[in-house]
Parts: C-alpha cells; sequence; structure tokens
C-alpha cells in the first residue's frame, strides 16, 4: 500500500511541475492538477496541506538535490579553476538530466513563492560556496565582486547554454547541443573575466 501512495506523490509532483513549466502559477489548482494525475483532490491534501505547500515542497526537494548535485566531488579548498570547472559540470549535468526541474526552478525564482523557498533553504550550501569564494579571492584567484555580480559573470553563461540545449534551439532558430568543449570555451571566459 506505501508503494502505491509513492507512486500517486510522485505523479502529483510531475504533473505539478508539467503543469507550472507550462501554463504558470495561475494555471495550476488542484482540480486540474487532481485530473492530470489521475488522483482525486483528496489525494493531494494527504502529502500537501494547500497549494502553496505543494509548491514550496517541490521547490526545496529540487533545490536540495541541485545542491547535492552541485557539491558531488566539490572541495571549497580547490583552486577557483578547478573548482568552477567541477561546479559546472555537476550543475550542467543535474539540469541536463532533469529539464522539467530547470524550468520549474526558473519559473519559481521569479515569483512571490520565491522568498518563501530562499528562507527555507538550509545553509549548508551557501556556507561551503562561501568558503569557496573567499578563499579564491583570499589567494588572488578572483577579484572581489558584489554576489550578484560574481553569480551573474560565474553561472548565467552556464545556464544559459543549458536553456538553449534544453530547447534544442538557440536564439537565431540554429539547432544547438551543449558539449564539453563549448562549455569549456565559455567556462574559459567567464575565469578569464573574474581573475584579477
Amino acid at each position: 500500500m506505501r508503494l502505491k501512495d509513492d507512486n500517486k506523490k510522485e505523479r502529483i509532483r510531475n504533473k505539478a511541475i508539467e503543469m507550472i513549466v507550462h501554463h504558470g502559477f495561475d494555471g495550476l489548482s488542484m482540480q486540474k492538477l487532481a485530473k492530470a494525475a489521475g488522483v482525486s483532490p483528496a489525494t493531494i491534501y494527504i502529502h500537501y496541506k494547500d497549494r502553496d505547500d505543494l509548491i514550496v515542497t517541490i521547490s526545496l526537494e529540487i533545490a536540495n538535490r541541485l545542491f547535492e548535485s552541485s557539491l558531488l566531488n566539490f572541495s571549497p579548498d580547490m583552486n577557483f579553476e578547478e573548482g568552477m570547472r567541477l561546479q559546472w559540470k555537476n550543475r550542467a549535468n543535474f539540469f541536463i538530466a532533469h529539464p522539467m526541474d530547470m524550468l520549474f526552478i526558473e519559473q519559481v525564482r521569479y515569483s512571490p513563492v520565491y522568498e518563501k523557498v530562499r528562507e527555507m533553504l538550509g545553509q549548508n550550501f551557501k556556507e561551503i560556496m562561501g568558503r569557496f569564494v573567499n578563499k579564491a579571492i583570499a589567494n588572488s584567484q578572483l577579484v572581489p565582486l558584489p554576489f550578484e555580480v560574481y553569480w551573474s559573470v560565474a553561472f548565467a553563461p552556464l545556464y544559459q547554454l543549458i536553456k538553449f540545449h534544453t530547447q534544442g534551439k538557440s536564439y537565431t532558430g540554429k539547432n544547438f547541443t551543449l558539449d564539453e568543449a563549448m562549455m569549456e570555451q565559455t567556462l574559459q571566459l567567464v575565469l578569464k573575466a573574474l581573475k584579477p
């Protein structure tokens, strides 16, 4: 019986992600979700208090899996270039393997729900990445920057490449597949911009 419940919860989760990605938050109601997942609305309420709880819970699950994946074989004591290369590889692997999760998180990031999610995220990832960045600055491997500037230069190019890959096309309409050589070329440009 428990296995059946887990399967239903997974269907609910997957359909909620799909509906939000394709129709935004306004396109998600518990009635529509129940119908799409092939469950009764009461089944959804066994797992989630309400619509906001469902969205926040799914967001936290994805964010925590991303953080765990990002830290795979990573140490804050790595030199900056080596650590960035591993961060890029780990993040790309996660989002390419889970493209709907990436699109869902992007929807959440630009919504009022994000503030609640951000407050509930664990500190471990932030602390590890903070140590990595501060060590790189202390070792003159990274120019000191406001966080927002650092993040925009360090990771936005990677996320744009992943978006092109997920969509299968670039802005020009040309077919696009992200490969290691292209990722390394972009990373080298990013590292050049971030080094003192």
